[in-house]
């Protein structure tokens, strides 16, 4: 079959068991490579989704330029959707985050604006405060081009991706009982959307968030941590729009991860399971190493590999 374009390899994306990594462990754990798409990462399954019900709803007019704060991967996915569906995009990106996923933006025909992160900020960390710089630079721009703002952190249709397109497949997928979910939680939306559906179809699961060890918002809010870490594309040590309470509710608790975890994670995946993936990859597989060598021994886990380990070439992961 002839596929109309790239948005048509967008989605439907296998499930592998991790068995290597797992044979001396009582209970397995499934891995579902969202990176097995054009711009590498779940967020191109998100960005389609986004435009879409924009253009549905009338909020994104033909012709309307598209703007987005991001940290590379929903700008790399918005960048696909955008060229492909005839709309100009500019990704608004702080320096601190990996150069190869500010060179696929462009590669793929979007404008990039990088944006200088605070004078105490680590260069490859992305705080929360170089998150503000860049979320004024995006309200800057959509204001001056008129442009549709995606407002990735807010839009529910981040959420609906996971609700009606991750959750979906996993369960469709997956002929086990499963168990537990976790996942790495950036906007939260793919999180709590995939959280939601899964909830539904079984009620016993129990579904985990996994924030850097730095920046424990959600685990620790009472000792959050000093919010520098090296796990891209998420733990901003923010309040997360979408992680309404209604939706906490549904939430069975969060792990935290250290950079290291995430990082021989992310090369135990590559070294045992020949599977290249990110910083994100890495720190869910170490938060499900540790339910698998705790109270889920034996038990089945579902994790998300959300991006390529190639847009972190130039970082010390590899």
């Amino acid at each position: 079959m002839v596929l109309r374009n790239a948005l048509d390899l967008i989605g439907n994306t296998p499930v592998v068991a991790l068995d290597n990594i797992t044979g001396n462990i009582e209970g397995r754990i499934f891995a579902k490579l969202e990176f097995r798409a054009p711009g590498l990462s779940k967020k191109d399954r998100v960005a389609l989704q986004v435009i879409e019900d924009a253009e549905k709803s009338g909020r994104l007019k033909p012709g309307q330029p598209v703007v987005e704060l991001t940290s590379g991967n929903m700008g790399t996915g918005l960048a696909i959707v955008c060229k492909l569906k005839g709309y100009k995009f500019i990704a608004v990106i702080s320096k601190g985050n990996s150069i190869e996923r500010a060179k696929m933006m462009k590669a793929f025909g979007a404008e990039v604006v990088l944006v200088d992160q605070m004078p105490d900020s680590i260069p490859g960390q992305v705080s929360g405060k170089d998150l503000e710089l860049v979320e004024i630079e995006a309200q800057r721009l959509t204001k001056e081009l008129n442009a549709f703002r995606v407002d990735q952190f807010c839009n529910p249709s981040t959420s609906r991706a996971g609700e009606i397109g991750v959750a979906n497949e996993i369960i469709q997928q997956i002929d086990e009982r499963i168990d537990a979910f976790v996942d790495f939680m950036g906007t939260g939306g793919s999180f709590i959307g995939v959280t939601t559906a899964l909830k539904k179809h079984f009620p016993d699961i129990k579904c985990f968030g996994v924030e850097p060890e730095n920046a424990r918002r959600y685990s620790n809010p009472q000792d959050i941590g000093s919010g520098k870490h090296k796990i891209q594309g998420g733990g901003y040590n923010m309040e997360l729009p979408l992680m309404t309470e209604d939706k906490l509710s549904l939430v069975d608790g969060f792990i935290t991860v250290s950079d290291e975890e995430a990082i021989q994670a992310a090369r135990r995946l590559a070294c045992e399971e020949c599977i290249f993936a990110g910083f994100s990859a890495g720190a869910n597989l170490a938060a499900a190493l540790k339910l698998l060598n705790g109270d889920f021994k034996g038990k089945n886990i579902v994790i998300l590999i959300p991006d390529s380990g190639t847009k972190y070439l130039s970082t010390d992961l590899w």
